[in-house]
């Protein structure tokens, strides 16, 4: 697997490069956005933020406008709220510094699957959907399998994303109070911060392929509106 490693910290990128390496992970390193952005970007983006002479979040969203590559930051900012940012723009993980190895290399091949190898079903609308399951225009959420389809295409989402967005599915177009999503997708006595909501609302958007599938009404909560027909924002299967 080619590696795009856009860092400009050597005491990071020498030990990383070995390491990745013995992975068998060939790397190409940017120590720059705009090096990054003139380099052959491989399979996979490991972009730091704070580079010399752009913010990475820029260099993110540039790349994104072009290309499905998988994006993993890695960066010392690990406030919920730079995930969240990081996330909504385009990136598809986000690892704090200082990260173990191991763990980066899960998180890579695990971006890595997720991107290359999910196949898309038959079109929704030639197939019907199972019985049971709620249709609203190209979106298709199965509670028996707990199965989400978008334009035909399966999406994978977590435990907590799934029942985020069967919740929001219930009454389309009615708000969603954050109390009450906390207290239904979370837990009766939920005390963490409200950003752990932010921050599913931003991954679940972005694996949706189109963030108007869900409006934000501030300081109350969200609502899941039908989008008009386009098409989703996946990556290329080939």
């Amino acid at each position: 697997m080619r590696v795009l490693l856009v860092e400009d910290n050597e005491s990071i990128t020498e030990p990383l490069v070995d390491g990745l390496s013995q992975y068998g992970f060939t790397v190409h390193q940017s120590r720059t956005g705009a090096d990054a952005l003139r380099a052959p970007l491989g399979d996979i983006v490991l972009l730091d933020l704070g580079l010399p002479d752009m913010d990475g979040i820029d260099v993110c969203r540039q790349l994104r406008r072009t290309s499905e590559i998988p994006i993993i930051i890695l960066s010392a900012r690990g406030e919920e709220t730079d995930r969240v940012v990081g996330l909504e723009i385009g990136a598809d993980d986000y690892v704090a510094k200082p990260f173990s190895l191991r763990e980066l290399v899960a998180r890579m091949r695990a971006v890595t699957r997720r991107t290359r190898t999910t196949a898309p079903p038959p079109p929704v609308e030639e197939a019907p959907a199972p019985n049971g399951a709620r249709v609203l225009g190209e979106l298709v959420i199965d509670r028996r399998t707990r199965q989400v389809q978008v334009q035909g295409h399966f999406v994978a989402l977590t435990p907590k994303e799934f029942d985020l967005l069967a919740l929001l599915a219930e009454d389309p177009g009615a708000v969603c109070p954050r109390e009450h999503i906390l207290r239904n997708v979370w837990d009766p006595n939920f005390f963490g911060s409200t950003k752990t909501l932010d921050f599913h609302i931003a991954t679940l958007r972005r694996k949706l392929g189109n963030p108007t599938w869900i409006r934000t009404v501030r300081g109350v909560g969200f609502s899941l509106v039908v989008p008009a027909s386009s098409p989703p924002d996946f990556p290329p299967h080939h």
